[in-house]
């Protein structure tokens, strides 16, 4: 073999081995980013997911003197404005089952759907206290 055609050979091997990479990056390298979204519920259908033993958390999301004057039995208070771009301490579970709610249901989609975007993988949302009708406990 010449030099010229060793040469053009070389030169195709390289163009045929670039082509393995894939927008600049080699094959394999490339990350996943699982992303989750939050599931909006009737306020029946969260009363049946309540009345389960399934390790559930009910999530208040309105201020801390609203949540005095009544929420949900075994809610516990969450401010909508404390969630910011860490996951809160009271969830640890980014798999457990987290029904959420507020006074009117504006807090509770923008809580719910942080709570997603931080990768919590079953909220549900299901609108305010204020068309609740089950019972509401005062402290």
């Amino acid at each position: 073999m010449n030099r010229k055609s060793f040469t053009a050979v070389t030169l195709m091997l390289g163009f045929l081995l670039s082509g393995c990479a894939v927008n600049g990056q080699e094959a394999g390298t490339e990350v996943m980013e699982q992303t989750f979204e939050y599931t909006q519920i009737s306020q029946d259908k969260a009363a049946e997911m309540m009345a389960e033993d399934d390790g559930h958390v009910i999530v208040d999301v309105r201020r801390e003197d609203e949540y005095a004057e009544g929420h949900i039995p075994g809610a516990i208070l969450i401010p909508n404005e404390s969630i910011v771009d860490t996951p809160p301490e009271e969830l640890p579970d980014f798999d457990q089952i987290i029904l959420i709610y507020c006074r009117s249901g504006r807090r509770s989609k923008e809580a719910a759907q942080k709570l997603a975007d931080m990768g919590y993988s079953n909220v549900y949302e299901f609108g305010g206290i204020i068309t609740w009708n089950g019972d509401i406990v005062t402290d």
